[in-house]
């Protein structure tokens, strides 16, 4: 798969902060996919010798049936802390790696991790979709900033998630009486399009089977 654009990998949070400030102009948050969908893909991330090796996993599937097409590893010296916001920094140049072996590009990839739903409106997601441009959901685990109205406890139903006076993505439930997942747009896809391709890979567990899948890779279970 070929990647769209490059820039230097940072070594400092300030570094860091310029990057984001520069690229998330470049964020499009309308809907810009190709239709029909015929493949999704999920990107995880694991830590091998101490967390000094990243390795980073692929899981691209097919759509809407969500069969297995094809994976990939690849694994890089980490040169980024973990640092909340900046978790793209860490991630994603292993992630790159991984992305270039595969044959079979997606025309969505979900993301371990936020989209705009981010201090400076380019979490992981954002980041992501603008250097491989292909349309990117954040589908985080927990929340990083914003507040919302509580959620009912049935799969399906969402709530905004807002900061700053802002709209920057939802709380969805994916699956009955289970924590939900926090949804954000990450590049070249609306919010509510994001909510339904999430509960259309969610079919039976809380997570996309794009971000399970790739998570056992990504940690060799």
């Amino acid at each position: 798969m070929k990647i769209y654009q490059y820039h230097a990998w940072p070594s400092t949070v300030e570094e860091a902060i310029v990057i984001q400030e520069q690229l998330r102009n470049q964020v499009i948050t309308s809907d810009q996919l190709e239709e029909p969908v015929q493949y999704v893909a999920g990107v995880d991330m694991g830590f091998e010798a101490d967390g000094t090796i990243s390795r980073a996993a692929v899981a691209v599937l097919s759509f809407p049936d969500l069969q297995v097409v094809e994976t990939t590893l690849a694994h890089r010296p980490t040169t980024f802390p973990y640092i909340p916001g900046f978790l793209s920094f860490r991630e994603i140049p292993a992630v790159l790696d991984a992305l270039e072996k595969i044959k079979t590009t997606p025309n969505l990839i979900l993301c371990d991790g936020q989209g705009i739903a981010h201090p400076r409106r380019f979490g992981i997601a954002s980041h992501l979709g603008v250097l491989v441009d292909i349309p990117t959901i954040g589908v985080a685990k927990s929340l990083l900033i914003g507040k919302h109205e509580e959620l009912p406890e049935t799969r399906g139903n969402w709530r905004s998630l807002i900061h700053q006076g802002e709209i920057i993505g939802a709380v969805l439930r994916s699956r009955t009486g289970v924590k939900p997942l926090y949804v954000s747009s990450g590049h070249r896809i609306s919010l509510p399009t994001a909510i339904d391709y999430v509960l259309r890979c969610t079919p039976k567990y809380r997570l996309p089977e794009t971000t399970r899948i790739a998570d056992k890779l990504a940690s060799a279970r």
